[in-house]
């Protein structure tokens, strides 16, 4: 059998199992790539699993974003309800950004995939590594 490939976002509606009647069961992974698709929302998450973190802070972890993506990215995690902005309302501006219970219910599923990327990093070469 012929590995998957999707070739857009609509290909990515991926059938687990069949039900009795006949018709596709759809699987979840469709909606948790609409919450946390893309190359850094789960980077963030990752970031934000252990505490509550300043824009600096996540700019600094998250090698290769730019501010502009950064701000998109938490704007968007925001809206899914992932994390919460706190804005303290002070001169000079401080606001970081903090974990929901239902953001961290998404970022223990990623423990699994950051195992696997440990255990197989060796195995993935220079070339087959996505452009930073």
């Amino acid at each position: 059998m012929a590995a998957f490939r999707p070739k857009s976002r609509t290909d990515l509606k991926v059938s687990m199992e069949n039900t009795d009647d006949g018709n596709e069961a759809e699987c979840g992974l469709e909606v948790a790539l609409m919450v946390m698709g893309g190359k850094w929302k789960a980077l963030i998450l990752y970031h934000l699993r252990s505490g509550p973190r300043r824009f600096s802070d996540l700019k600094r972890l998250v090698t290769g974003i730019s501010e502009k993506v950064l701000v998109q990215q938490l704007r968007e995690l925001a809206v899914s309800d992932m994390l919460v902005r706190h804005d303290y309302h002070q001169v000079p501006p401080k606001v970081d950004y903090t974990m929901t219970p239902f953001g961290l219910t998404l970022v223990e599923t990623l423990r699994p995939l950051c195992e696997w990327g440990v255990e197989h990093r060796a195995r993935i070469t220079p070339h087959q590594r996505p452009p930073a």
